[in-house]
């Protein structure tokens, strides 16, 4: 009976062990399993001279979603050639580098496609192709989730909507610097060319702040970009007085025309974009924060948080300044001089005191255009001369030397611009925002808000 007893206490500690013997692989297989599993990462912006695609792959169906390596993603431009091609790393990022110098990509659009067949088993993308436009010399970012299986491309509508997130973002920035131009002209008369200037010299002026030693924290948040945006704001008004005070009043006393002083300015413009490429050199600039900042996805729509943060800012400040314009002594001060100067003169309004304040507040705003559109897109020394010529069109198309016509026109110019690229050739979409602009001179010579003048 004992020795019945004890083979079957034999016979089940024998079991025991063969049980855990064949349950503890299989536990270290399955923690093995999830250690390999890498959470989808951030792709780090390149710094270089070229312009590259920088994308992710991630199976958003896990939280935290988890990244999709060994895929194929292949890069075609507009005739449908492959110009370039990728496989994700382990954390699903990848990056493609279009080959050239960056200034023959822009105008362009390039189609980012996914490779089906490289995905696991099991998986399948929500979209395999994503078509982007290259506006502005910097890196751009791309992401395909993995999922439930969606259309293969996104619709017009949903293109559009995406289309005219990046229209509005860059329609404020363009509004800001609009306006800046539009005071100038309104009080002075002067078409100013160096105009482009005062846009990159805020872009510069953040950049130099963000790359000062060490970083500025505010209850251990960094604000160090923060920091160089205000910055660029007040330096870029300090710029407009020093600007006003060394040439165009000097220039303003003597009587000099019109037409010798918008020579000047082209003059002034050539001076200060070598200056600009002496000091920053000619590479693409990234600010050391927001360079690759995880979109928020609203179905197939993409949406940054920094967008967001510049279109809220930049509507706020162009409400702030249109306000200031309408609603303060200084800004009845600023009508009256941009309407009859002689006559507000002899009100006892002084004059070149106002034009002074409207140069600083002017080159304060063209400052922070600069700024944010390099926190957005990065910038280069020629990033203002670039736009120049819409911003021009944006105060043409809205009417000389108004207010609201300058806002109203970039927004049209802005929107315009990127909306376009739905059916024409994203290389001819800034000819498509000009010959809008011709259009409406032709039917409308004042502009969009402008005040019709009887002549002769």
């Amino acid at each position: 009976m004992s020795w019945t007893r004890t083979m079957r206490l034999l016979a089940l500690a024998l079991m025991t062990l063969a049980f855990l013997g064949v349950a503890a692989p299989a536990q270290a297989g399955d923690v093995s399993a999830e250690e390999t599993a890498t959470e989808c990462a951030l792709v780090k912006p390149t710094d270089d001279d070229t312009i590259s695609i920088l994308g992710r792959i991630c199976d958003r169906r896990e939280r935290p979603p988890i990244a999709v390596p060994d895929v194929t993603v292949t890069v075609e431009d507009s005739e449908g050639n492959e110009i370039g091609e990728a496989t994700s790393a382990a954390d699903g990022t990848f990056v493609v580098d279009l080959p050239g110098a960056a200034i023959e990509h822009l105008g362009k659009s390039y189609t980012v496609i996914l490779d089906e067949s490289t995905l696991p088993e099991g998986t399948k993308p929500e979209i395999t192709s994503r078509t982007i436009n290259i506006n502005i010399d910097n890196d751009q970012t791309v992401i395909f989730p993995v999922g439930d299986a969606g259309p293969s491309a996104p619709g017009k509508f949903t293109e559009a909507l995406q289309l005219a997130v990046g229209g509005l973002v860059f329609s404020v920035l363009l509004a800001m610097a609009a306006l800046g131009l539009s005071m100038i002209f309104g009080t002075t008369g002067l078409t100013n060319f160096a105009h482009g200037e005062l846009i990159t010299f805020g872009a510069l002026a953040a950049f130099f702040i963000d790359r000062l030693p060490g970083q500025i924290e505010v209850g251990g948040a960094d604000i160090t970009v923060i920091l160089g945006v205000l910055s660029a704001f007040v330096l870029g008004g300090v710029f407009g007085w020093l600007n006003d005070t060394a040439l165009w009043r000097p220039l303003r006393r003597r009587g000099t025309g019109l037409v010798a002083m918008m020579i000047v300015s082209i003059g002034l413009s050539l001076f200060l974009r070598n200056v600009y490429q002496y000091f920053a050199g000619a590479q693409q600039r990234n600010y050391s924060q927001y360079g690759a900042v995880e979109p928020w996805e609203i179905g197939d729509i993409l949406l940054t948080p920094k967008e967001l943060i510049v279109i809220v800012l930049g509507l706020a400040v162009l409400v702030a300044a249109t306000s200031l314009l309408q609603f303060t002594r200084l800004g009845k001060a600023t009508r009256a001089v941009a309407d009859n100067p002689g006559l507000a003169a002899s009100t006892g309004i002084n004059v070149e005191r106002v034009i002074n304040i409207v140069w600083i507040g002017g080159a304060a705003l063209a400052g922070l255009a600069g700024a944010l559109l390099g926190v957005t897109q990065g910038f280069d020394f020629q990033v203002g001369f670039r736009i120049l010529l819409l911003v021009f069109a944006a105060v043409v198309l809205g009417g000389l030397g108004t207010i609201w016509g300058a806002i109203l026109g970039a927004f049209v110019i802005g929107l315009f611009t990127e909306l376009s690229t739905l059916y024409i050739d994203p290389e001819f979409k800034f000819v498509g925002a000009l010959v809008l602009l011709i259009v409406i001179l032709l039917i409308r010579p004042q502009g969009l808000l402008g005040r019709a003048q009887r002549i002769g």
